[in-house]
């Protein structure tokens, strides 16, 4: 029996499986969902990578807050590496981001890929 689809939302702080790049197997891994709602309501959502600060700098990296918001137990960052995942796969929501790390991640997202704010941050 398949586990049934879940609908996330913008910022939502989820656990996926990430498959190891050197070997076989999977990690359980935070992700935040970037994808609005009008898309991830149709069974996907489009993910970044959350990691932690002991890893290789990326260009886009974002340090993000951790607290009971997020879910994280420890400093991280919002990496720039992103995917589409089926929402099936996702395990679990464990928080949100906050708005003033929301407000870094996209400033990121506008220097490094070719968004317009508003597409990002619709109005009201």
């Amino acid at each position: 029996m398949k586990k049934p689809s879940g609908i996330y939302e913008s910022w939502d702080i989820v656990v996926v499986p990430f498959p190891f790049t050197e070997k076989l197997g999977e990690k359980r891994r935070p992700a935040l969902v970037i994808s609005q709602r009008l898309f991830n309501k149709n069974g996907h959502a489009v993910l970044a990578m959350i990691t932690t600060r002991s890893h290789i700098p990326w260009p886009g990296d974002t340090f993000i807050q951790t607290g009971t918001s997020t879910g994280l137990p420890s400093a991280c960052l919002v990496r720039l590496k992103l995917f589409t995942l089926d929402n099936r796969l996702i395990l679990k929501k464990i928080g949100t981001l906050s708005l003033s790390d929301r407000q870094k991640v996209a400033a990121s997202f506008y220097r490094y890929l070719p968004f317009e704010k508003e597409a990002m941050y619709p109005p009201p």
